[in-house]
């Protein structure tokens, strides 16, 4: 496994983080058991979570799971590097009664005491903010923050989802206070969604955030989908459907599949080693169902692309060019 620092902190994570979203809703509890023991014994020690995980009236689940697995001993709660997020409402109602979601100081302490409760914790390592507040300061986010690190009930503070200005206001703010801020930003990202490069990446370098993709694949579209579909009759569903069906991105996946295969390399092992030659990116969250899905994130580890593969790659999905050169001169 090979590790990396958490942006400016002294905060050693492997650079594959461990998504925890389908324990629950479609793994269930034994195999999710298994694939953190085997990511555990790969060296994998930084595992992602969020309140909200399980869904609908199963909100909380996957850190229920996660924490049953802890209770197991051997270990298992020391090694890891655990985050979760907080923000969306928890409440199993039709209606959000007041005070159930978002930033408030009121929230993320409820927030906190719970989910420490599911993972059978005393702390949480980076706790995420899931989206901007915009009906909350950052002063109050902050000085609920720094109450909870002096407790010991979290370590470090992240954002996910954040534009790159709310990134600078919330560590302008943070500094202003004598606080360390954000240490880390998990952005979506990929070949196919780069978006993030014109003003998150170099928000998050700037103020030395590290950064953790999520959907690596794009919901699959990066993974070979369509040689699955020639091959074993295996349709896209879902995400990449809708994708496919526009005929100008069915072609632009189908020029990546084919460059890949002449080069004989694997679609979704590649959308992962190109991650890893990114700035700043800490390293993706790989959301594996499976063992075998597991074991196929981490051969990306071992995956060193060509300047001519490279190259390829930002033909076939161009990046948007740094701000604001990518929109203006």
């Amino acid at each position: 496994m090979k590790y990396t620092q958490l942006g400016r902190t002294g905060l050693k994570v492997s650079r594959l983080v461990l998504g925890t979203m389908n324990f629950g809703p479609q793994t269930d509890e034994p195999t999710s058991h298994s694939i953190m023991d085997s990511a555990l014994d790969a060296g994998l020690n930084f595992f992602d979570t969020a309140n909200v995980y399980g869904w609908g009236e199963s909100k909380g689940r996957t850190e229920e799971i996660i924490g049953t697995w802890f209770a197991q001993g051997g270990g298992r709660r020391e090694k890891t590097v655990l985050a979760t997020k907080v923000y969306g409402s928890m409440s199993r109602e039709a209606d959000t009664w007041p005070n159930e979601d978002r930033l408030s100081a009121l929230n993320i302490r409820r927030a906190v005491e719970a989910s420490l409760k599911r993972l059978q914790t005393d702390h949480i390592d980076l706790y995420q903010f899931h989206h901007i507040d915009r009906r909350t300061p950052f002063e109050e986010i902050w000085q609920a923050v720094d109450v909870l690190i002096q407790q010991g009930k979290i370590l470090y503070a992240g954002s996910s989802n954040f534009p790159g200005y709310k990134i600078a206001q919330a560590n302008e703010t943070a500094a202003r206070r004598g606080m360390v801020g954000l240490v880390s930003e998990q952005c979506l990202y990929n070949l196919a969604e780069r978006r993030a490069e014109m003003e998150v990446l170099p928000a998050a370098q700037e103020y030395g955030l590290g950064v953790i993709p999520w959907s690596p694949l794009h919901g699959g579209l990066l993974g070979g989908v369509i040689k699955k579909e020639v091959e074993g009759g295996r349709r896209a569903s879902g995400r990449s459907a809708d994708a496919l069906a526009n005929s100008t991105v069915r072609a632009q996946v189908q020029a990546y599949e084919d460059l890949l295969d002449k080069h004989g390399l694997e679609p979704g092992e590649t959308a992962l080693a190109w991650l890893l030659t990114r700035p700043g990116v800490t390293g993706p969250i790989v959301g594996p169902r499976t063992a075998e899905q597991l074991d196929s994130a981490l051969r990306a580890l071992e995956l060193e692309l060509s300047e001519e593969v490279l190259a390829g790659l930002d033909e076939v999905f161009p990046g948007p060019g740094p701000s604001p050169e990518a929109f203006a001169w």
